[in-house]
């Protein structure tokens, strides 16, 4: 899976539709090139091959000619792959994937228990992880490997401590109400802007709608 498939997906369904050089400057302004490696030419590739595939559509087209005159919005194919994409994202394991970052950022499209449901699924996998790194991370398991291969194991274990940390403060967040969803009440981040909540919850919502 593409972290920019994902991201462009995104990014058309917030705005409604969008241009090819809308979603490059809102990519942008995540610094999404840094730590997805979104390039404004994997941008117009990805609008061009997902409209092929159906999962887009253009919309209106202004005069001139160029990849920014083009505006595209989800087709109903399109909603269903952002739905995919985004939830097996959330629930893998791999701390390091681009995949990963960028559902983190889109997380809030989705209702507050089904992003929680996926990444306590996530989060099961990452403590397995943990428990292993400790187990190779532990000196009396050393065994027959050369002693600097041990750095390795110390280094895999401060990583996944680090990961599964962050991951379980996340979760408690979104428990207690950080944060607003796709279910709460008001325009939460992702959201299409026709997409108006009806179902208000209590805990929380409104006080970090600028989070």
């Amino acid at each position: 899976m593409s972290a920019t498939r994902l991201l462009v997906l995104g990014v058309v369904r917030m705005h409604g539709s969008a241009h090819g050089y809308q979603v490059r400057r809102e990519l942008l302004s995540w610094s999404a090139d840094k730590w997805a490696n979104v390039q404004p030419g994997s941008i117009y590739h990805a609008l061009k091959k997902m409209t092929t595939e159906q999962l887009l559509e253009q919309v209106a087209t202004e005069a001139g000619s160029g990849p920014d005159r083009t505006a595209y919005r989800l087709t109903e194919d399109g909603e269903a792959e952002f739905q995919l994409l985004l939830a097996r994202a959330l629930s893998q394991p791999d701390p390091a994937s681009q995949e990963r970052s960028a559902a983190i950022v889109l997380m809030t499209a989705l209702p507050r228990e089904r992003v929680l449901g996926l990444l306590r699924h996530q989060l099961v996998q990452l403590e397995a992880e943990h428990r292993t790194a400790g187990m190779l991370a532990d000196e009396r398991t050393a065994g027959e490997k050369p002693a600097h291969v041990h750095e390795l194991f110390r280094l895999w274990q401060l990583h996944a401590d680090a990961n599964v940390t962050w991951l379980r403060e996340l979760v408690a967040r979104l428990e207690a109400g950080e944060y607003l969803m796709a279910d709460d009440s008001g325009q939460s981040f992702g959201e299409p802007p026709a997409r108006r909540p009806t179902t208000a919850r209590g805990r929380g919502a409104s006080r970090h709608c600028a989070d």
